[in-house]
């Protein structure tokens, strides 16, 4: 799970470690550090954080589900 920020914050940390007088080559590394992140964690199946908030909170939910309807179960079979 990483945030598309994070990625951002990486590309930016190694841009500035460039000269300060090369500044549209520090944007282009800058891009190209990020694309080729984001396809890296892409092709590892990497989910963000948010995607992964929004399943633990489905997930929650289904279980709460779950809990209840097995409670209807259990009283309809005493």
């Amino acid at each position: 799970m990483i945030e598309l920020k994070k990625i951002e914050q990486i590309a930016e940390s190694i841009a500035r470690l460039l000269p300060a007088g090369s500044g549209a080559m520090r944007e282009e590394i800058r891009t190209n550090v990020r694309l080729v992140l984001e396809s890296a964690f892409a092709r590892m199946n990497l989910v963000t954080r948010d995607e992964f908030d929004i399943q633990a909170a489905l997930l929650t939910r289904t279980r709460e589900k779950l809990e209840e309807l097995e409670r209807i179960v259990a009283s309809m079979e005493d």
